[in-house]
């Protein structure tokens, strides 16, 4: 499993025109799932999320989680995350797990982050997604496991 994620000081995602997930504060995170990927590797990647120290302290140290701060989580799933470019200009996404695969894991998370975090909206796997947001920083941070 690989995430991206950005600390955002706003983000939504809406499709065909319609907000499906909205966030004040907190981190965007572009999630790909590979084929190796399973219940463990959901449960280490939640953990991370909401306990990831990248916003900032009272003495400006990045000291402090998503929870810490009572901020929100939006859960984007994204296969092209895992999108493998050494050999030409097409990306070659032979590494993300197949639909029939990923959806179930990524549901899954999205499930595991609302048992351990109240604040957690997502986008809608498989549609063509329109993501907005603020990055804040910027801070982006790459997750993978």
């Amino acid at each position: 499993m690989k995430a991206v994620v950005q600390r955002v000081s706003y983000a939504s995602v809406s499709v065909n025109g319609e907000v499906k997930g909205k966030i004040e504060r907190g981190i965007v995170v572009l999630v790909g799932i590979s084929e190796t990927d399973n219940s463990k590797t959901i449960r280490w990647i939640a953990n991370k999320l909401v306990n990831l120290r990248i916003f900032p302290d009272e003495n400006e140290k990045m000291n402090l989680s998503v929870k810490d701060i009572d901020g929100w989580i939006l859960l984007i799933p994204n296969f092209t995350v895992y999108g493998d470019i050494r050999n030409g200009f097409r990306p070659s996404y032979s590494k993300s797990a197949v639909p029939d695969l990923s959806e179930p894991l990524f549901n899954e998370l999205l499930n595991v982050l609302n048992n351990i975090y109240h604040k957690v909206e997502s986008g809608i796997f498989g549609a063509m997604m329109e993501v907005a947001l603020l990055n804040n920083g910027p801070v982006t941070i790459i997750i993978e496991k």
